[in-house]
Order: structure tokens, then sequence, then C-alpha cells
């Protein structure tokens, strides 16, 4: 199971994403409701999440769907063309996103809305279609992923 977490760790660095970009995340999600934030170890809580197999299969297909659209080698065009504009009617990527969210509870649901509405640090630099590369499934990815570990976290200090 390491050499998978591994593995997908090395798939979000290679598509730009750091560790610290998703604790960025899970720190604009909570600062507002733990007082405490920046002296907790967030990028344990993180990590955590992407321990759990489902995450590391949601994450490894989400990246690799986006890899193949870069390579053309998608196959049908039609599809592979929407996924490249990452077209509004467009809604895989988050129903694979939701099953991430769905292991950690409603609050994890809610947080993914708001981060994929607002767009916050690395996430908003994913979606901007200029980038050069297929970003469609990895933004929902980290905005789940940060999601669920701020839904972790608030479940650790709550009244």
């Amino acid at each position: 199971m390491n050499e998978m977490y591994d593995d997908c760790i090395a798939l979000l660095e290679e598509r730009g994403v750091t560790l610290k970009d998703i604790v960025d995340c899970v720190v604009y999600l909570q600062k507002d409701y733990i007082a405490n934030i920046h002296e907790i170890d967030i990028e344990d809580i993180v990590k955590s999440v992407i321990r759990k197999r489902e995450v590391q299969n949601a994450l490894m297909t989400a990246i690799n769907i986006d890899i193949q659209v870069d390579k053309g080698a998608f196959g049908n065009e039609t599809i592979q063309n929407i996924i490249r504009v990452d077209e509004g009617l467009y809604g895989i990527d988050e129903v694979m996103a939701y099953g991430i969210c769905n292991l950690y509870g409603s609050i994890a649901l809610t947080n993914y809305g708001y981060i994929d509405k607002v767009k916050p640090g690395i996430i908003g630099k994913l979606n901007d279609h200029d980038a050069g590369q297929c970003n469609t499934f990895i933004d929902d990815i980290v905005g789940a992923i940060a999601a669920a570990a701020a839904s972790k976290l608030a479940h650790s200090h709550s009244n």
C-alpha cells in the first residue's frame, strides 16, 4: 500500500500539486472555525486521506484520464474534447470527487461544493484552462481531498 501512496504523491507532483498546496486549501476551509489551526499538523491529516485505498483509486484514475486526454489517446474524439475543455455540463469529474467526500460525511460534501465554487489556491491554478495541460479531473480530486481532510480536522476539533 505504501507503493500506491507513493505513486499518488508522484502523480500529484507531476501535475504540479504539492501536499502543501492541499494543506493550504484545508486551512482555507477551516481557518474560521479552528482558532489554533496553524499549530496543527494538517499535512498528516491530508496524508491520511490519501492513504485510503478508495481515495488512491479515484486519484490515480482521475489523473490518468487527464494525462490520456493530454496525449490525445483517450479514444473517442467527442468525449476527449468535452474533457479537454471541461465542458460545463460534464459532471463526471465532480461525481468522482464525491466518492472521496462520501467517505468523510456530509461536511466533506459541503466543503467540496464550496471549494469547487470559490477555487482557492492550487484549485484555481489547476482550473485555469490556459495552463497547457488537461486538469479537468485533478482540480476536483484535489478539492475533494482537501474537503475530506478539512472534514476529518473538523470532526477531531468538534465540541
